[in-house]
C-alpha cells in the first residue's frame, strides 16, 4: 500500500508490480477516535523514540523504563492534549538534557485578531486626553521584512503629531488605540493626524499597515548598537549581530559583514541567538588570515589573498540566551583564540536533534541525538555553557539608563 499524492494506491509485491496497480478507494471513510486512547499511543511513542534516538545509550544514567512506569500512572488524570505535553516533557525533563522538545497535538488554539500595526509607539497626552507618536521605527523599506509603515513614501507623518481618529472613529483617552486597530492587517488603515490635539486643520494619512513589529524592534536594536560603535570608535570597529545560526543569522552575517571587512577592529554580537546550523560557515569568515597582498599602480587599494578576508582584532559578545549553534559559536571562537568572550555565560545546551515525524495526531517530539566533544574528546559546554573571558552583566539600572555595558566593553 503506497501514498502517492492524495491517494493510496496498492501494488502486488514482485518484480512486475508496477504494473498491478489498483487504487484504493477512502471515500465515505471514516473513524471514531477515542483521544484518551491516542493519548496512551502517543505518550508510549515518545518514550519509544527516547529510548532508541538519544544520543546515548545510558540514559544519562537514569532508569527509563523506571521513569516510564513512574509517569504512566498519570496517564489516567489526563482531561486535554496538552495536559499530555505537560507529562510527556516532564518525563523528558528528567534525562537533563537540552533540546527535548515536546509540542503541537490535536487541540485547537484559537486564532489572534490580526492587528494593523504601524511601525511606531503612541503615548497618552494627559493634558488633551489625546494620543501622540511617540517614535517611528526607522526600518529599511528597500527590504519588505523591514517595512515601516509610516516611513514610505507619501505617508505625511512624524514624532510629535497627534492621531485623533483611526479609520474616522475617533481617538481619545480612556479608548485603547489597539482595539480599533483590530482585524485591519490585511487593508490599509487611516489616521486622522495633526501637530496639535485638535480637527482644526487636520489631515488624513493612509498606510499599509504589518502584523507584526517584531523585525523593526530587532532591526532598531541592531541599528542603535551599529551606531554606538561606529560612535565609541570614530568608526574604526565594525559591528555585527547574529540573531540565529539559521536562514535569517546568515542573511545578516551576509548583509552586514562584507561591506565592513576593512575595518580595523571587529564586534561579533551572539546574544539571544537562537541556535542553528550555520555556525562553521560564519567561523570560518573569521579565521581566515591574509596570505599575501595585491596592488595596482593606478588604484588606491590593496587587495587580499584570499580575496575576502578580514585582518584585525576581534571580540565576541554573548549571554545567557545565546543558545545551541549560538553556543558552539562562541565555544569555537574560544578555541580557535580569536579573541575575548564578553558578557554572560551562555544558555549550555549542543546535544542536537532531529525529527521522526510527526506523532499520531500530529504532534512533535523532538530527542537530542547529537553530541560535542571537544577536539580531545572531552565532554563539553551541555549543561554548563560557555564561559566568557570578561564577565560583564547589563544589570537593570544599566539598560533603563539606555546603555549597553557589554557592547560598551567589547
Amino acid at each position: 500500500l503506497v501514498r502517492e499524492g492524495p491517494a493510496l494506491n496498492l501494488y502486488d509485491a514482485t518484480p512486475k508490480g508496477k504494473d498491478s496497480k489498483k487504487t484504493v478507494s477512502t471515500s465515505g471513510l471514516f473513524v471514531d477516535r477515542v483521544p484518551k486512547e491516542e493519548w496512551v499511543q502517543i505518550f508510549n511513542e515518545v518514550w519509544r523514540r527516547f529510548r532508541d534516538y538519544f544520543y546515548v545509550p545510558n540514559m544519562h544514567g537514569y532508569d527509563w523504563e523506571g521513569l516510564r512506569r513512574q509517569y504512566a500512572t498519570l496517564l489516567e488524570d489526563v482531561a486535554h492534549r496538552s495536559d499530555l505535553n505537560y507529562v510527556m516533557g516532564e518525563m523528558v525533563a528528567e534525562l537533563n538534557v537540552g533540546h527535548a522538545y515536546i509540542s503541537g497535538g490535536d487541540f485547537e488554539i484559537p486564532p489572534r485578531p490580526p492587528v494593523a500595526l504601524f511601525g511606531g509607539r503612541l503615548e497618552l497626552d494627559k493634558a488633551s486626553g489625546r494620543y501622540k507618536i511617540e517614535k517611528i521605527f526607522r526600518g529599511q523599506n528597500e527590504e519588505n521584512l523591514y517595512r515601516s509603515p509610516l516611513t514610505e513614501i507619501g505617508i505625511d507623518v512624524k514624532v510629535g503629531d497627534f492621531v485623533l481618529a483611526i479609520d474616522g472613529e475617533d481617538l481619545k483617552a480612556p479608548e485603547n488605540p489597539y482595539r480599533l486597530l483590530r482585524n485591519k492587517a490585511d487593508r490599509p488603515v487611516e489616521f486622522t493626524v495633526n501637530a496639535r490635539p485638535d480637527l482644526e486643520g487636520s489631515r488624513k494619512i493612509t498606510f499599509r499597515p504589518i502584523a507584526s513589529e517584531v523585525d523593526l524592534l530587532y532591526l532598531d536594536f541592531v541599528e542603535t548598537a551599529r551606531e554606538r560603535v561606529d560612535r565609541l570608535t570614530n568608526g574604526r570597529v565594525g559591528y555585527i549581530h547574529l540573531p540565529n545560526m539559521g536562514a535569517e543569522g546568515i542573511r545578516e552575517f551576509i548583509k552586514w559583514f562584507y561591506g565592513q571587512v576593512k575595518k580595523e577592529g571587529f564586534v561579533i554580537d551572539v546574544r539571544n541567538n537562537g541556535g542553528g546550523n550555520v555556525s562553521q560557515m560564519v567561523l570560518e569568515r573569521f579565521r581566515r588570515t591574509v596570505l599575501g597582498t595585491e596592488f595596482s599602480r593606478y588604484s588606491d587599494f590593496t587587495g587580499t589573498y584570499p580575496y575576502t578576508v578580514f585582518n584585525g582584532p576581534l571580540s565576541c559578545i554573548l549571554d545567557e540566551n545565546s543558545a545551541s549553534d549560538g553556543d558552539i559559536f562562541p565555544w569555537m571562537f574560544k578555541t580557535s583564540k580569536l579573541g575575548p568572550l564578553i558578557g554572560k555565560r551562555s544558555w549550555g545546551g549542543v546535544v542536537g536533534i532531529t525529527d521522526h515525524g510527526p506523532l499520531i495526531d500530529g504532534g512533535s517530539c523532538n530527542v537530542p541525538e547529537f553530541g560535542h566533544a571537544d577536539a580531545a574528546g572531552q565532554w563539553a559546554v551541555e549543561g554548563h555553557g560557555v564561559d566568557p573571558d570578561i564577565v560583564v552583566d547589563n544589570d537593570p539600572q544599566s539598560v533603563i539608563e539606555g546603555r549597553d555595558k557589554q557592547l560598551e566593553r567589547a
